[in-house]
């Protein structure tokens, strides 16, 4: 059976989501990154860059949430637009945007916005811009369709959705307001029983909820190193 290696946030849940969708049966490892769990030996075989989710199927490990996204899509035939070439160029596009900038911008916003010790103007304000420059290109390509690729539900609006619904956390309450054609996306795909389910998964298990020296110590590493 597979294995989906998770916890509760923004890229494991968009997986998780297309596990319940697709109506596929796993078996769910929590990794609770605030104890350290994803620097065990066992894990790092999985993943060796110690993040957040992770699947082996069988043997086939496969790690990065746009990673086992497409690999699950493509495995199963679910999820993904009619198979021409112009399609598979939109998918490939935006999955890829997604990956390299929806989701690290939004990170590292929440990171500056929440996180970081000190409090750094610049690095706050460039992550912030970032963020809601790539939320507003994603908002402009949804003012004139329903999906993201065509009129089709695929795995890039899973994968939209994964960091969109996190908005008000990523840039503030009011940010909703500023990308009607997101949250209309992120609405309907919360709507779906399959997305309550990926939400609610992380309930079923005990993770550290306190953010203290021993979790930003395991999830960031470069405050111990620079401590050290």
């Amino acid at each position: 059976m597979l294995k989906f290696y998770f916890n509760g946030s923004p890229n494991p849940t968009k997986v998780a989501l297309f596990l319940e969708e697709a109506g596929l049966a796993y078996e769910p490892v929590a990794v609770d990154t605030r104890k350290g769990d994803q620097f065990k030996p066992e894990y790092l075989a999985i993943n060796p860059n110690a993040k957040v989710p992770a699947i082996d199927d069988d043997g086939v490990k496969v790690f990065d949430s746009n990673a086992i996204l497409l690999y699950l899509a493509e495995k199963t035939g679910k999820f993904l637009p009619a198979n021409t070439p112009a399609n598979r160029g939109e998918l490939l596009s935006w999955l890829m945007f997604a990956a390299t900038g929806v989701g690290p911008f939004s990170g590292q916003a929440v990171h500056f916005k929440h996180f970081a010790p000190e409090k750094i103007d610049y690095a706050h304000n460039r992550y912030q811009f970032e963020a809601q420059r790539h939320f507003g290109i994603l908002n402009d390509h949804l003012a004139n369709r329903r999906y993201m690729v065509g009129d089709t539900y695929t795995i890039v609006d899973m994968d939209v959705w994964g960091w969109a619904r996190m908005l008000p956390f990523v840039l503030g309450d009011d940010a909703v307001a500023k990308y009607p054609n997101v949250k209309r996306l992120v609405d309907e795909i919360s709507a779906r029983p399959a997305a309550a389910k990926a939400i609610a998964l992380k309930d079923s298990f005990k993770f550290k909820a306190e953010m203290d020296d021993e979790a930003r110590s395991n999830m960031f590493k470069h405050m111990s190193v620079k401590a050290a």
